[in-house]
């Protein structure tokens, strides 16, 4: 089937809309940031640059770390804009851009985003590094994709909306799992994470500035959320905004993905940690070791 023009768009020089990447110029590792400048900072421990693109939040560099290509793009923050770079990733992989069909074979690209986040546990110490075995959205991005229930887990969904009393104006939450080859390749070094995703920074985190919230007892009550998948108990540990479009997506079109974190504050504690940088840049070059092996 081939993808008109209106709803695949590719720029005159042949890359794709926003990202303006070029089929060749993407890696089949890829590092995901949500910071433009977190890329420039990565790139310095790349050899061998093959391109460094702008465009708007979106900046891209691939090049070569330990001789394995790696690709390093921002996204900017929100699940709006996973939902734009997933979907223009898998495209440059999987659409040949001359036909616009499918390409005959499938390439699954493996996927590390690299954020910060807030805990919600007294025992996850600022500086962890947080893996989202699974991740739940509060944005409502998989809702918009037939199927979703392939990638997602009903039961559980179903489980949380009642301990949560969720309100029905509210995006139904979704919850879904991270690949586990990311997962496997980051098991020793990182804590076991259920990450959410949520489409704002103050309310939807919980947050209260000047107004207040629809559910107010939220915190407490993710808190004390407990449920067990595949024999393996489960407890929700952080805030981001990212991690569950990013699975989900990945897993409906067929990578491997991952988010993790490193803990800049702590919700419960009600502590932060300003200088964050150094823990994050170890979680980098971590990052780095670890993929350069896939």
């Amino acid at each position: 089937m081939r993808i008109p023009e209106s709803e695949l768009i590719i720029n005159g020089d042949g890359s794709v809309f926003h990202i303006h990447l070029r089929p060749e110029q993407l890696a089949d590792n890829v590092i995901m940031v949500g910071d433009p400048a977190r890329v420039v900072m990565i790139s310095q421990y790349l050899t061998d640059i093959e391109c460094n693109i702008a465009s708007r939040e979106f900046v891209s560099v691939t090049g070569k770390y330990n001789g394995k290509r790696i690709t390093v793009i921002s996204h900017g923050i929100g699940p709006d804009n996973i939902d734009i770079v997933m979907t223009e990733l898998d495209a440059l992989a999987n659409v040949d851009f001359n036909t616009r069909e499918l390409k005959p074979e499938h390439k699954a690209l493996n996927i590390l985003r690299i954020g910060t986040s807030g805990a919600l546990h007294a025992d996850i110490p600022l500086g962890s590094f947080v893996l989202a075995h699974m991740s739940v959205g509060f944005d409502g991005v998989m809702n918009w994709y037939a199927n979703r229930e392939k990638v997602t887990i009903p039961a559980v969904e179903e489980a949380f909306k009642k301990h949560t009393n969720w309100l029905p104006v509210l995006p139904s939450p979704y919850f879904v799992k991270a690949s586990p080859k990311i997962i496997d390749l980051f098991r020793d070094v990182t804590v076991k994470g259920v990450t959410i995703s949520a489409c704002g920074f103050y309310g939807p985190q919980g947050r209260i500035v000047r107004l207040p919230l629809a559910m107010p007892n939220m915190l407490e009550d993710i808190e004390s959320f407990r449920f067990t998948d595949s024999g393996e108990d489960y407890r929700i540990t952080n805030f981001e905004m990212e991690s569950a479009p990013l699975a989900g997506l990945a897993a409906h079109l067929g990578h491997n993905a991952a988010t993790v974190c490193c803990i800049i504050a702590n919700r419960y504690l009600q502590s932060s940690n300003p200088d964050y940088k150094p823990a994050v840049r170890k979680l980098v070059e971590v990052a780095l070791e670890r993929m350069s092996t896939l």
